[in-house]
């Protein structure tokens, strides 16, 4: 069998039993295409192709900078199309069985540098003081201030903040308790500009008889009763816009970010910092370690008695 023909049997195969798109069939054809054009000069071809040939086509891959994402799946492509193949009964062995796929690297959360923080912290700030207390803008710049606040200082997860109850404002202390994934609860700290900003949130909410009977600190009108979390995403980023910064490198997440990252950059523990952000394994906070690549660079440089 050709590889053209191989590739059409394989193709139509998915199509029919398996329901697949035009656009994963697309996919899969210039995955093969791709394979069949390197191992066609170079070896015997995509249909007879053995396992060290597979190998070789992994390494042109890698040699011609595909990402480990773009490999892995490429070879899940090939993974495919030669368990067809054996499946049909026109190969006896799989050469794609005892291959790992290429490792794919955990990519850096995007943040804020704490000159930018400050910055959009200060612009919420400076909205919810100049307007006016009773009003529909009031209302809206004193609960983006007290979001914000909120959210840089206790890194909660965005889903987290919104469904905050009244009584985190009620109490008006210094840590409250924040049930996150899996039902676990955790402790949250409040600073004293958060507590401020919460305050003032909760004497403009109370003038507002619709909201002041709500369970929720952020009450609205939606099938949830709180505030959903995409308004805040589209209020955030027009704040930052306001402040000068770029709208693609804000969002809810990244200031969860900015909290983990700003508190590693000036010297918390890993481990606090995972109890914090409500991490059951400590690998996924370890990510935020790449912040203190500079903040050490630095230290060797001018502390080292080796260093230039």
């Amino acid at each position: 069998m050709t590889s053209a023909a191989g590739i059409e049997a394989f193709l139509e195969m998915m199509a029919a039993e398996r329901g697949a798109s035009d656009n994963t069939l697309a996919a899969y054809r210039h995955d093969l295409e791709d394979a069949d054009a390197f191992l066609s000069v170079a070896h015997e071809g995509l249909v007879p192709a053995d396992r060290g040939s597979i190998r070789a086509y992994l390494g042109d891959m890698a040699a011609r900078s595909f990402t480990a994402t773009t490999q892995a799946r490429k070879l899940s492509s090939l993974r495919q199309f030669y368990k067809f193949l054996y499946a049909e009964g026109l190969r006896s062995d799989d050469p794609t069985g005892v291959l790992d796929s290429p490792k794919k690297e955990r990519p850096l959360p995007k943040t804020l540098s704490e000159e930018e923080t400050t910055r959009l912290l200060e612009q919420a700030a400076k909205e919810a003081l100049a307007a006016e207390q009773g009003t529909a803008e009031g209302l809206s710049a004193r609960r983006l201030h007290a979001l914000l606040e909120i959210l840089y200082a206790s890194g909660l997860r965005v889903s987290e903040l919104v469904g905050l109850p009244v009584t985190v404002a009620l109490r008006d202390e210094r840590f409250f308790s924040v049930r996150g994934k899996g039902g676990k609860e955790r402790i949250a700290p409040l600073s004293d500009k958060a507590r401020a900003a919460v305050a003032s949130w909760l004497a403009e909410r109370n003038k507002h008889p619709a909201l002041a009977e709500s369970p929720w600190l952020f009450p609205a009108k939606s099938d949830t009763g709180y505030l959903p979390r995409q308004v805040f995403a589209r209020e955030l980023k027009g704040l930052a816009a306001r402040a000068g910064i770029r709208t693609s490198k804000i969002s809810p997440h990244v200031l969860r970010h900015a909290f983990a990252s700003h508190l590693l950059q000036n010297g918390a523990d890993l481990r606090a910092v995972q109890q914090l952000l409500g991490h059951s394994d400590i690998s996924t906070t370890q990510i935020y370690t790449h912040v203190l690549e500079k903040h050490l660079q630095e230290l060797v440089q001018f502390h080292h008695p080796l260093a230039d």
